[in-house]
């Protein structure tokens, strides 16, 4: 278990703390609540409701005589007052375990729950401070949970050196990384984000002394991020301004560009901007390869995106999707022919056209600006992975949207415009290019199927499995081009496309 102490100037730092701990909250985490009448505790839980609903006016009762306030936010969050009860088994009849299971839970009067707290939970203890408005807490969790506490007291800190005192944290989204984002909210505009990256590797070490994050080349710092978005954004491109950072501790705020996407209000693609986006690529095409790239005091140069960094991406299907898929993982000569296989396919792109592949460029990562003009329409806001290999990749990644279908014909008509908007912008090999793509949409459909299996079961993150039918359909199609005939038969023989019923319907 961990400790910490924390000096409190008045209730507005209460408060302060309260949102610092919101954007941290993850479903499970049990915060009790202590102190006498009047410490604060519930000063500190009605702070934390609203900062998690971002709504400063919600009403947020105190459940003394209810016992039990549920809220269904971002997170569902019950909020319990023990005071009035005499024994710890009334919280079974007040659905206190199926609290715990489901969401957040915030307890005051923890003390009467007797031994009904998980071990997990975090103790907060308020009491007064210097003077009548300051307050002291002593925290109490366990390791891992005071490190999360740390990170985010961190960020604040950052933040407050960095000319952004008191402004409001706003939890926006986390993703398939270690990263995470927050709006800044100061006098009822968010015109700018945090960025929370703490350096890392992902995962442990699988081959040559090396984790997968290094031998795929993921960014493992923010540096990669902020030598690209200059460089972007000296080449015409609409990358966020960054106001601020802290390149060792993987903090950054960056321009807010907006918050309208590729996807109407029910979720379906608008082609428009989907066909801005890969005209966006093509301008970015001939726009020459950067080399040395400045942040901070030192230069990013751009990795390869080489045979070692495809081959163990495409490894992800057989390590981690095919058992689950069929219930049994790969026969050692089926997972060495389809390396084989797959060794030979990538093999054969030398040569191929290269350039800046951003290798995040869908839905999710593109702003729609309609009031630009040009390639200042489409905002990218995810780089940080960027590497010079095929510039087929990006144009897969959009025409193959992972989290939204595109349907074949649509696809046709976005890959149409890209040819034709790189035929007008100098000489182009089409044929070369579109066996390129069909070879791109193919790796990079296997590796977004393990990845999301890896998700689920290393990560505890099972909402990308709503994703599976729709990237084994990308998948499927692509491997319809005859040069990759020898792969189909792989995938077909070893039931890649089976049922796959599985875990589809459990997201």
């Amino acid at each position: 278990m961990g400790e910490r102490l924390l000096h409190l100037a008045d209730q507005r730092a209460t408060e302060r703390l309260a949102e610092d701990i919101a954007v941290m909250l993850r479903a499970g985490d049990v915060l009790a609540l202590s102190g006498e009448l009047g410490a604060g505790k519930s000063t500190f839980a009605r702070a934390l409701i609203r900062a998690v609903a971002d709504d400063p006016d919600l009403d947020v009762p105190s459940p003394t005589f209810t016992l039990v306030q549920s809220y269904e936010l971002r997170l569902t969050i019950a909020h319990f007052d023990l005071y009035r009860i005499t024994d710890p088994d009334e919280l079974a009849e007040l659905g206190f375990d199926e609290a715990v299971a489901t969401g957040v839970v915030l307890v005051e009067w923890p003390e009467r729950a007797g031994n009904m707290l998980p071990e997990r939970a975090i103790h907060l203890t308020i009491a007064e401070g210097e003077t009548a408005d300051a307050r002291t807490v002593h925290i109490r969790a366990p390791d891992q949970t005071i490190a999360r506490i740390d990170r985010t007291l961190a960020a604040r800190a950052f933040l407050d050196a960095s000319g952004f005192e008191g402004v409001q944290r706003r939890f926006l989204l986390g993703d398939a990384s270690s990263r995470a984002y927050e709006r800044l909210v100061a006098d009822g505009a968010s015109p700018f984000i945090l960025m929370n990256a703490p350096a890392q590797p992902d995962g442990p070490i699988i081959r040559d002394g090396k984790p997968y994050s290094r031998i795929a080349h993921l960014a493992e710092d923010v540096r990669p991020f902020v030598a690209m978005a200059k460089w972007l954004k000296s080449k015409g491109f609409s990358a966020p301004d960054i106001r601020a950072d802290d390149l060792e501790q993987g903090f950054l705020i960056v321009e807010n560009l907006g918050s309208e996407g590729l996807l109407d209000p029910s979720g379906a693609p608008i082609e428009e901007r989907y066909t801005a986006a890969v005209e966006a690529l093509a301008q970015l095409h001939v726009t020459p390869v950067p080399g040395a790239l400045p942040v901070g005091s030192e230069t990013y140069h751009l990795p390869a995106y080489d045979l070692g960094a495809m081959q163990i991406e495409v490894e992800l299907l057989v390590d981690w999707y095919l058992a689950h898929e069929r219930g049994t993982p790969p026969s050692a000569t089926e997972r060495e022919d389809y390396i084989t296989l797959w060794r030979q396919a990538i093999a054969s792109l030398e040569g191929s056209e290269a350039h800046v592949v951003l290798r995040d460029y869908h839905s999710p990562n593109l702003i729609w600006r309609g009031d630009r003009e040009g390639v200042d329409r489409l905002g990218i806001i995810d780089f940080q992975d960027a590497m010079l290999g095929p510039t087929a990749y990006d144009v897969a990644s959009i025409v193959q949207d992972a989290r939204v279908t595109i349907e074949k014909p649509m696809a046709d008509r976005l890959v149409a415009a890209y040819v034709a908007a790189r035929h007008g912008l100098g000489p182009f090999d089409e044929p070369a290019f579109r066996r390129a793509l069909a070879l791109m949409q193919a790796q990079r459909g296997s590796k977004i199927l393990g990845i999301f299996i890896r998700l689920k079961q290393r990560d505890g993150k099972p909402g990308y499995l709503r994703h599976l039918p729709r990237m084994r359909s990308y998948v499927a199609e692509a491997l319809r081009h005859p040069d990759l005939a020898e792969l189909r038969s792989w995938y077909e023989t070893a039931g890649v496309f089976g049922p796959g019923a599985g875990d589809d319907q459990q997201a």
